[in-house]
This record gives structure tokens, C-alpha cells and sequence, in this order.
């Protein structure tokens, strides 16, 4: 696109002039000949630069000036036909780029506003760049980890295309911050992002979030609502939990994602936007597939650039990264005068195993600043962090006998049956992954079947569950 600039000159003659000295640019050009007409054209054409003139018939062009605020303001070169000192000392300090005396000739004119433009472009990418990679960030993501940093190449990789991306991670562990990464880094940043938790919403009302719906489609649909695909038009549609979405509507969601056209709810019109698609799901989506909850063509049409967050205990040094971001971000929430954590608390940070991965942390860093006034955070102000190191395997060591996870809490061993760690003859040897698909059986059916409470329980996440569940499956086959 054409770079736009606004011209604000009540002189017609003055005014083309100028616009005649930025034809051979190809810049697009709009003339405003008053203060009032200036402050519309501001808001309706969103210039990249200002040519601003001192002297208007209804305001002074400084008010104007001084009137731009924030990040992403136009470039403003000040023009006036009676400059002195103090009035261009007062434009560059209300943030003029730079200051033309009348008359101007046409080759200065060009160069003025094209630096200014330069000057606006580096800024621009001098920010793009800190807010991607400062201090072990990408985004809203934080950590200097080897694997964080592979996530970050395939996010910086795919941003710029179409293409789906599918995240999967224990839950916590950061998907939609992810997803917000993957719109941030694409040309799409300054479209809609729309997150849609599809585990949050019952079966009955997703469509009508996802597709919307017209007035009287339903019962309480009392009004016309436009739903999250129609929202996120020319941006991103993020669909969080996927796994959970009902069979039923998978099949409609496939014609969306593969034509881009959509029905709302109580209509026969169909609608087409541009939408590029994020899922994200805590459930390994393969067995969800083979369980026959999921549809395979769904699954293929969205597993386009896979992406695998790592749970937090496997990320090392970025915990305390994420803790100390964490600290400063809350502190400030919470009006708290924080400096820093003792070496005692990081330790004890790096060595719990964070099954609730970076919510928990942030959890337990909100419990400890609201809790405590102190500036130094020490250990016996955080809540009790069982001193455990990452969670032992499910598969017994060298020389053991049995299943048993050393670092299994209190709450596992009060719901599963202990395994004699005795034989007393070679009968009673069974193949070690009977022991552990009974032990893991048991802890499923003490919770009522449901797996991510089991894995909670047995410290391992709820996808090696299911991994472990298609082996055994597999190996009995």
C-alpha cells in the first residue's frame, strides 16, 4: 500500500501545489482546509504522515499536534510561513518530525517527507523486533529454553502463511499465549483474534458461539448474533480444547475450515470470510481419533503444523525466567513492593515438578506477593512445594520389581492398591508392562474414569495415559 499523507492547508493554491509535488511518489493524498476537517481526516483516512500548517482559520495547527497520542501516531512535518525559534523549538517537542518554511521548493519537500517516512518504518520494525525476542521472550512467551526456542522457529516459520496450526501441551502450560504469537508474528496482527474454549461451552449453544445466529432461531435467541467465525474475519480463529467439541458439529466445522463459508444458526444464507484457523487440545488427538471422539478427516484437515508445547518441569532455567516475570507482573497488580526472590525460593522452584505447569506457578506467585509485604520473597513465604525432583517414570528402574513412582503425592497412594514389591517363585514374574497397565487401570477406575484426574494423581500427563492405553492395545492385539 501506497504510504497516505494528509495535507492541512487552508491556501487551495498552496494545497495542490503540494499534492502536485507528491504525484510522481505514487503516495495517496488527502487535503483538509481546516482544524475541524483535519481531526475527521485523521480518524477516517489514518494518515502515515501530516503536513500540518500553523495558521488555520479555526484552530492552531500546534493543538492539532498536540492532540496525537500514542503509539502508533502519524509522522508530522509542521509547516507556517512565519517560523522563529520558539515556535520550532514547541512543534519538535509536541512530537513534529520536522518544521518547513513557506515557500518550499518541490525537492526538499520530497526528501523531508520521505525521511520522515523511513524514520516511521524503523521505528516500527524496532519495535516489531523487541517485542518478538527482548530478554527470552517471543510475544507474550517467555523462556530461553532449547525447546522453547524450537517452538518459537516454527511459530516465526508459519506466521506468514495460511496454514493451520495444531498446539498440544498438558494444560497450563501456555497454548493460547501460543496461539496469540502465531497472529502477533502474521500479517494478520492488527485483524481480530478470537479465542473460542470449546470445552467451556455445552453442546447445544457451540454452534450458534461459533457460526451465530439469527433472532428467533431458538429459544432465548432474542436478537441476531454474529458468532466467533464471523468475528474473527481477516484475523485469527482460535478453537482451545478442540478435543471436546461435539462429534455432531465437527462435521460442519470440516466444510467451514475446507470452503471458508458458513451458515448462521436459523439461516439459508451463506457467509464467506478469511479466517485463519489455531486449534489447541491438552488430549493426545490421535487416540481421540481412535477412540472414534474425533474425526479423522477433521484431524488431517487441522494437523497442518503441529505444534508441542513442553510441560514447565522440562523447561529448566525458564521457570525462574517465567517466575521473575511472573513476580514483576503481579507485584504491580497488587500494588506490591517486589525486588526479588531468594536463592532458596528458586531452588525449591526448580526442583517441584509443576503438574499444573505455568498456571500453578503463576497461582502460587499471586498467592505468595497477596500473602506477604515483603520486597525479598523467602522460601517460607511461598506455599508448601512438595521438595521433590521431576516426576520418576512410570517404568520401574534396573534392579526394581515393581511399579512404584517415588514421587507419587499422597493422594495417589490413598486411591491405588499398592504392588507387593516380593515374589516368593518365578510364576509370580510378570511382564512389566501388565504391572503397569494394571496399576494405571486401577488409578483410572478409582477416579471414575476420567484420565486427566488419574494423571494428575500418578504425576504424569494425561496424553502419556493415552499413549501408554494404544500400546497396550497395540501389544494385546
Amino acid at each position: 500500500m501506497p504510504p497516505k499523507i494528509l495535507i492541512v492547508e487552508d491556501t487551495a493554491s498552496l494545497a495542490l501545489m503540494y499534492q502536485s509535488y507528491l504525484i510522481p511518489t505514487g503516495m495517496k493524498t488527502q487535503v483538509a482546509a481546516t482544524g475541524a476537517e483535519a481531526l475527521i481526516a485523521i480518524s477516517e483516512f489514518d494518515p502515515d504522515l501530516i503536513l500540518l500548517d500553523v495558521m488555520l482559520p479555526d484552530m492552531n495547527g500546534l493543538d492539532i499536534l498536540s492532540s496525537l497520542q500514542g503509539d502508533n501516531q502519524p509522522q508530522v512535518i509542521v509547516l507556517t510561513g512565519h517560523a522563529t525559534k520558539e515556535m520550532a523549538i514547541k512543534a519538535i517537542k509536541l512530537g513534529a518530525n520536522d518544521f518547513l518554511e513557506k515557500p518550499i521548493e518541490a525537492d526538499r519537500f520530497r526528501i523531508t517527507i520521505n525521511n520522515a517516512l523511513k524514520l516511521k518504518d524503523l521505528k516500527q520494525t524496532v519495535e516489531k523486533y523487541q517485542a518478538k525476542y527482548e530478554n527470552g521472550r517471543y510475544f507474550d512467551l517467555i523462556g530461553s529454553s532449547a525447546v522453547m526456542q524450537s517452538v518459537y522457529q516454527i511459530i516465526n516459520s508459519a506466521a506468514s502463511s495460511k496454514a493451520t496450526v495444531f498446539i498440544t501441551g498438558e494444560s497450563g502450560t501456555g497454548k493460547e499465549l501460543c496461539a496469540k504469537a502465531v497472529h502477533q508474528a502474521s500479517p494478520r496482527a492488527k485483524k481480530p483474534f478470537v479465542a473460542l474454549n470449546c470445552a467451556a461451552i455445552p453442546k447445544d449453544l457451540i454452534e450458534s458461539e461459533i457460526f451465530g445466529h439469527l433472532k428467533g432461531a431458538f429459544t432465548g435467541a432474542i436478537a441476531n448474533r454474529e458468532g466467533a467465525a464471523g468475528q474473527a474475519d481477516g484475523g485469527t480463529l482460535f478453537l482451545d480444547e478442540l478435543c471436546e467439541m461435539d462429534i455432531n458439529l465437527q462435521s460442519k466445522l470440516l466444510r467451514f475450515i475446507q470452503t471458508g463459508c458458513y451458515q448462521q444458526v436459523g439461516s439459508e444464507k451463506e457467509v464467506k470470510v478469511d479466517v485463519r484457523f489455531v486449534c489447541a487440545t491438552n488430549r493426545d488427538p490421535l487416540i481421540e481419533v481412535q477412540a472414534g471422539r474425533f474425526r479423522e478427516d477433521l484431524y488431517y484437515r487441522l494437523h497442518v503444523i503441529p505444534v508441542s508445547l513442553p510441560p514447565l518441569r522440562d523447561r529448566g532455567a525458564d521457570i525462574i525466567e517465567i517466575a521473575e516475570a511472573l513476580f514483576s507482573k503481579i507485584s504491580k497488580e497488587e500494588f506490591h513492593p517486589y525486588k526479588g526472590m531468594a536463592e532458596g525460593v528458586k531452588h525449591a522452584f526448580m526442583n517441584y515438578n509443576w503438574p499444573g505447569n505455568v498456571r500453578q506457578l503463576e497461582n502460587t506467585v499471586r498467592n505468595t506477593l497477596v500473602l506477604n509485604d515483603a520486597q525479598w520473597i523467602e522460601l517460607d513465604m511461598v506455599p508448601a512445594l512438595p521438595n521433590t525432583p521431576n516426576p520418576a517414570p512410570l517404568t520401574p528402574q534396573p534392579g526394581k520389581t515393581a511399579l512404584v513412582n517415588n514421587n507419587m503425592p499422597q493422594e495417589a497412594a490413598a486411591v491405588v492398591n499398592p504392588i507387593s514389591n516380593s515374589l516368593s517363585n518365578m510364576q509370580e514374574i510378570e511382564p512389566l508392562w501388565i504391572i503397569e497397565k494394571r496399576y494405571i487401570e486401577q488409578a483410572i477406575t478409582l477416579c471414575q474414569n476420567n484420565i486427566p484426574k488419574a494423571a494428575a494423581l500418578l504425576d504424569v500427563s494425561p496424553s502419556t495415559i493415552y499413549r501408554k492405553i494404544k500400546s497396550w492395545e497395540e501389544l494385546q492385539a
